[in-house]
Order: C-alpha cells, then structure tokens, then sequence
C-alpha cells in the first residue's frame, strides 16, 4: 500500500494592507512633531552669519514687552534666580547651559541681566539669533 502525500502550498504573507498603515502611521508621526514644539513663544530674533549649536539644557525667552519665561513659565526678573535654580540642578551635565531666546526689539541689559544670574548659578550662557539668509 503506497501512501500518497498531500500537494502543500507555499506559506504566504498577505502585505498588501501594511503599506498603507505604514504610511499612515508616518504621516501621523510627522504632524504630530511638527506640533510638540517646546517653544511656543514667539519671538523674532536678530540675525547672525555664525552658526552655533548649543545642547538647550534650559531655555529663558525674553519677549518684546520685557516679560522672562523659563521653559514656558512665565515668571518675573525678582524670581527669574530661583525659577533657574531646579531647572539646571535636574540637568546632569557637567557645566549647565542657559540657552537666550531675546525678541530682537528688546534692550541688551535684559540680556545682560540673565547673563549675570546664569554666572552666578555657574552656568555658560548662549544667545539664540536666527541664520542669516
């Protein structure tokens, strides 16, 4: 008595679908990146030819009308030492980085000022111009 064995097809992997939900799922990543940016506040800053990139350990923007944020605190020149202080100590970086964000309209003691808070705490400060054209 001979045995025959059953013809098995080829295993096969149906992929038309996941090209679409691969692309769906790009696009949805992309718009959601392009939303979840950390800096809201508007600013125009003056423009440089230099190019220098600083790692933004903690960000302090300075709009048109003098107001100080922390991240996207708002908070005052009397309290701008202290709001800094939790800021840089969660930092674990060696020497803490105080990136500048100053609306280009906006007198150079404000800049200045948190220049001299950022030494006083024992942070290097950076001022964020934007790229020349």
């Amino acid at each position: 008595m001979q045995i025959r064995k059953k013809y098995r097809g080829e295993a096969e992997v149906f992929t038309e679908a996941l090209n679409d939900i691969l692309f769906i799922l790009l696009m949805f990543f992309l718009i959601v990146s392009t939303l979840a940016n950390p800096n809201v506040i508007k600013l125009s800053q003056p423009k440089s030819a230099g190019d220098t990139k600083a790692k933004q350990n903690v960000v302090v923007s300075i709009d048109s009308l003098r107001n100080y944020y922390v991240g996207t605190t708002l908070v005052s020149l009397d309290s701008l030492k202290s709001a800094l202080i939790p800021a840089i100590t969660k930092e674990k970086t060696e020497i803490p980085t105080i990136v500048i964000n100053a609306d280009k309209s906006v007198d150079i003691n404000a800049v200045v000022g948190v220049m001299r808070i950022a030494k006083e705490l024992g942070a290097k400060t950076v001022l964020s111009v934007e790229k020349q054209p």
